[in-house]
């Protein structure tokens, strides 16, 4: 396959810090143009990133240089720029979350495999190996039957001009945090699952939530429960709990591209730590999206998209009900 061409819309700091180089830095990818409503902002990303600087989204969607657009604008403005790009025939790779409603989230996927584009969510960590490790120490047993899992994903308070804290931008934890725990249940629970409690602490001042918790359980029993915030010391974990032992994961989300992870599993008297290789999950993420984009040019169509939109559109619902049943305080 090609090199997979790719044009940024938005200049965010994570898109600075992580993205922008993953995309110009995985050989599947290459970054073609950077675009910003602000010229002086796309100039200065461009000259960081060795690529087109371009003023106003629509300008880059009509280059015939890019096959696909990588999305990182404030939350409320995925499914608008996603939907626009879809129309003139991009790929898409959006920052998660998809878009800030299920009703969104389902006309982007309608949208996309009606033109027969691939579209993902930017859930990095999907492509880190000790997760696929994790699961399959669960499926050996090596835990016993699964009976609890439970997952965090907090940090420390952002700058107070910071959008996450602007509720007409989509802010807010529960879209910026809460959808890593969300996605990692779903990851190895399944999509079956039901949210039976949630509580969501909101700033007075902003009127956003800064942190929150959910309870959930699966189809044949798992329970689950989440933790997320922006007012926290560091905390990036979850813990598979069976009936003869634990399984525990440290730096589950983020974690850099030399960090070796290690997967601790304690059964009765004996701890065993597993370490596996570093891994960059930003550029295997990437490459995966190219190799879709690959495929989905070679048969005209996406063939994994009905499999990743049924769990796409089931985060966005199992987000939308933390929210609707949560005790806000």
């Amino acid at each position: 396959m090609s090199v997979l061409r790719v044009g940024a819309i938005g200049c965010s700091s994570f898109g600075a810090r992580t993205m922008l180089p993953a995309i110009r830095d995985t050989p599947a990818t290459v970054l073609t143009a950077v675009a910003s409503r602000d010229r002086a902002k796309a100039e200065s990303f461009a000259r960081k990133f060795g690529c087109d600087p371009v003023v106003g989204y629509e300008d880059l969607l009509s280059r015939q240089d890019i096959d696909a657009v990588y999305v990182a604008l404030p939350n409320s403005l995925h499914h608008e720029m996603a939907a626009a790009a879809l129309e003139c025939g991009k790929h898409v790779l959006a920052e998660k979350p998809l878009a800030t409603t299920v009703r969104e989230t389902a006309d982007l996927v309608r949208l996309a495999d009606a033109r027969g584009l691939v579209l993902r969510e930017n859930f990095g960590f999907l492509h880190h190996g000790q997760h696929r490790r994790a699961l399959s120490l669960v499926r050996e047993g090596r835990i016993g039957g699964l009976r609890h899992f439970t997952s965090a994903f907090c940090f420390p308070p952002l700058p107070g001009d910071d959008i996450r804290y602007r509720p007409d931008l989509g802010g807010g934890a529960l879209l910026d945090a809460g959808v890593y725990p969300v996605r990692a249940t779903q990851y190895f629970l399944g999509d079956d699952l039901t949210v039976t409690g949630a509580v969501l602490r909101c700033d007075p001042v902003s009127g956003v939530d800064v942190s929150g918790s959910f309870v959930a359980c699966s189809a044949d029993g798992v329970i689950a429960t989440g933790d997320f915030g922006f007012e926290h010391g560091y905390g990036s974990r979850y813990r598979l709990w069976g009936g003869t032992g634990q399984l525990t994961v440290e730096r589950a989300f983020t974690p850099p591209p030399w960090h070796a992870p290690t997967l601790r599993v304690v059964s009765q008297n004996l701890v065993e730590e597993l370490t596996l290789p570093a891994e960059d999950q930003m550029s295997a993420g990437l490459s995966a999206f190219a190799a879709a984009v690959g495929t989905a040019r070679a048969r005209g169509r996406d063939p994994h998209h009905r499999k990743w939109a049924a769990t796409a559109i089931r985060t966005a619902e199992l987000v939308a009900r933390i929210g609707e049943i949560a005790h806000r305080v």
